[in-house]
């Protein structure tokens, strides 16, 4: 059983201006369309990531419909007019953000037939936040008929910091190399050629022996989602929906069964958890005491509303913690109508309550150490219960994939 393979990746074909072609994962700024409308400006109207993928802070929006359409047809065309290149192999990617702090990754193919993202799943590759299944139609839809997908999802493994170390001593060549724009940092890939060294360490990871040195339980984890939880669930249910239409010659190697990836090492010293904290746009702060009249417990953490702040008293226990507030927004949110949003950052969380009339909750932290132990004893968390780093340090999409098996490229264009 492998849970993992090496990947098929499309890169831009050189000579593409990679600062204009990579951009933020699409979940990121979903209460700032001023970001996005200054990205729009930057990228005007060179070949991107930005015209493969469908910002969320559009979803809303009327046209949606239309944008995937527009996204699936661009597809095709950068397929067709050789716009992308095929590269086969692990990839290496260091990410330096724009702090200075360096992130090693490995680009891979996870077979969804290993994942699950239930409340109750024991499988090999968990999601770590509760999957809010009523935001998964809208992206199947967009996702339905693509012929490729770009990955914003980051896959965690409980140790590797010293492997990846060590495939970093091993890298190749140089496969792509850009500042990038929006104040991201800068992204290097390398061609890595030890697939066996890392299919052994890979394959290692999914023991029942490595489970019960680590959690004293058979029942273990071997990869877990970091970032990009909803796209992978939604990769997940589409390659559901697929494999009942297809004979069973094709359904083990079909593309569409996997999913690309970056996996990181829980422990890279650059991986920071931060927590994601919540607006509930309602105007004159009526949420704040609504809030306090129904949380409890030895803790507490600070609500801004109307320029006052406000204590609410909350468990000691992080996850618990997180799981009482989201449980009371989303009473409030279904009695008033209100709305919510999940903001990176205590200070742009303020800022975007202040600006809107609503009420900012700044929420607990999750340690990375107990993560994988939490997961496996008590299930998935809460969604939006940590993030890893800041909305500018998050992934920013520059490999794509086929997964559709009727589409190919240009012959010419298959090697770099």
């Amino acid at each position: 059983m492998s849970l993992i393979r090496r990947p098929s990746c499309l890169l831009p074909a050189k000579g593409t201006d990679l600062f204009k072609w990579s951009v933020i994962a699409c979940d990121q700024f979903t209460s700032q369309p001023e970001y996005w409308e200054r990205l729009e400006q930057i990228v005007g109207d060179a070949p991107s990531t930005l015209s493969l993928t469908f910002p969320e802070v559009y979803l809303d929006k009327r046209d949606k419909q239309q944008r995937a359409v527009s996204i699936r047809a661009t597809m095709r065309e950068y397929i067709d007019n050789g716009a992308l290149v095929r590269h086969d192999g692990y990839i290496l990617v260091r990410r330096v953000t724009r702090s200075g702090k360096e992130r090693l990754g490995l680009m891979c193919e996870v077979d969804l037939e290993e994942y699950d993202f239930s409340p109750s799943s024991t499988s090999l590759i968990r999601a770590t936040e509760k999957t809010v299944t009523e935001r998964l139609p809208v992206r199947v839809d967009i996702r339905d008929g693509a012929a490729l997908e770009l990955p914003h999802i980051m896959l965690l493994m409980d140790g590797g910091k010293d492997f990846m170390r060590e495939l970093d001593l091993l890298r190749g060549d140089v496969l792509y190399d850009t500042e990038l724009n929006m104040d991201g940092g800068h992204l290097t890939g390398y061609a890595l050629s030890c697939d066996a060294k890392i299919d052994a360490y890979l394959s290692s990871l999914s023991m029942p022996s490595a489970f019960t040195a680590k959690y004293g339980t058979e029942d273990g984890i071997a990869f877990a989602v970091g970032d990009g939880n909803h796209s992978l669930a939604t990769a997940k249910v589409c390659w559901d929906k697929l494999k009942r239409e297809l004979p069973s010659d094709r359904l083990k190697g079909h593309p569409a069964r996997y999913a690309l990836c970056e996996l990181v090492s829980l422990h890279d010293a650059s991986l920071e958890f931060e927590p994601i904290h919540r607006v509930v746009f309602d105007k004159a702060g009526e949420f704040a005491e609504y809030a306090r009249s129904r949380l409890g417990g030895e803790s507490s953490v600070k609500a801004y509303a109307c320029g006052r702040v406000l204590p609410l008293s909350v468990p000691s226990d992080a996850a618990a913690a997180i799981d009482a507030i989201q449980r009371v927004i989303d009473d409030y949110c279904s009695i008033s109508g209100c709305a919510t949003d999940y903001i990176h950052g205590a200070r742009d969380t303020m800022d975007i309550a202040a600006s809107c009339g609503g009420t900012a909750i700044i929420m607990p932290l999750i340690s990375k150490d107990d993560l994988f132990r939490s997961v496996i004893t008590r299930g998935v968390l809460p969604r939006k219960s940590f993030s890893m780093g800041e909305g500018k340090d998050k992934r920013y999409y520059m490999e794509a994939r086929l997964i559709d098996d009727s589409v190919s490229l240009r012959a010419e264009e298959i090697d770099l």
